[in-house]
């Protein structure tokens, strides 16, 4: 994993390293009103590559009736229930699905908890690619009927999100899926990372003091966090940063536990349990990266 993330965050150097020639915050005026107006700092290379449903640039809301009951007059929600399949997963599939048709992959494989299978189902679709989904069979029923509407093949498992992904690595080499699970690809954290480019953004380039995630992986504050570095890198943006806030379920809490034990890695779930299913993630692969910002 060290590696994979190393390579990813070398891909991303290199983007920014090319991008500062030609892409200026003045430069995405009248640009896409998708992930994409950032296409200069996305790995895809050959546009004819790019599979979009128009995720991203997702509404900056102002709460103000919450902040008032709050007393934060300030509160902004950001509304990712408005890309494509209803969740921010679109983001991450969206660059990885285009660089597996860039590169050639056929077959595509992720374990999720829902929201990752249904983004995938999508793209895959779009692009003309195979589809492989492992979903634990208690996944909220809109999910399911997404993925079996796309045409995507999936596989209930009696389980969590942790042995779905078991299924796939064991199974991978011999099936001919590319892996998509969450950090075993560097694309995915790339489409992600939009989120803080459009936070930046959308607050004229001045970011928050704090940002609340609800986490289950964890990639949308890792991708942020990879975001603020690249613009700054780029002249966007200085070297303040916000506060990043991991939120999860008491029943499903291992970074929250993890943080207050002062652990390097996250915490052990046993039978984990949220009405939310996208967070019901035990164990975290990139838990390491999170608690170690």
């Amino acid at each position: 994993m060290p590696a994979l993330y190393a390579l990813g965050a070398a891909l991303g150097a290199l983007a920014v390293a090319a991008a500062l020639a030609t892409l200026t915050r003045a430069a995405l005026v009248g640009r896409s009103a998708s992930l994409w107006r950032y296409r200069e700092v996305l790995p895809v290379e050959d546009e004819q590559h790019v599979i979009s449903l128009g995720e991203g640039w997702t509404p900056l809301a102002h709460a103000r009736q919450l902040g008032e009951q709050l007393g934060m007059p300030h509160l902004y929600i950001k509304d990712e229930s408005l890309n494509p399949t209803a969740s921010f997963k679109a983001r991450g599939m969206a660059v990885a699905v285009s660089m597996a048709k860039e590169l050639g992959a056929q077959k595509l494989a992720v374990p999720s908890a829902g929201n990752a299978a249904s983004a995938l189902a999508a793209y895959a679709a779009k692009a003309r690619l195979a589809a492989f989904i492992f979903m634990p069979k208690d996944v909220p029923s809109a999910n399911l009927i997404e993925c079996q509407q796309f045409g995507a093949n999936v596989t209930l498992v009696d389980g969590l999100i942790t042995d779905c992904g078991r299924i796939v690595a064991e199974r991978k080499d011999a099936e001919g899926w590319f892996d998509m699970s969450t950090l075993k690809e560097p694309y995915r954290i790339e489409g992600k990372k939009t989120m803080g480019y459009e936070l930046a953004e959308q607050l004229n380039w001045e970011l928050p003091d704090v940002v609340l995630y609800p986490t289950g992986g964890g990639t949308g504050l890792i991708g942020m966090w990879k975001a603020f570095d690249e613009m700054e890198r780029l002249g966007w943006i200085g070297s303040r940063r916000p506060r990043m806030v991991t939120v999860q379920a008491e029943g499903c809490a291992p970074i929250v536990q993890a943080w207050t034990a002062g652990a390097k890695v996250g915490a052990d779930i046993t039978n984990p349990y949220t009405v939310a299913a996208g967070l019901r993630v035990p164990k975290a692969i990139g838990d390491f990266l999170m608690l170690g910002c």
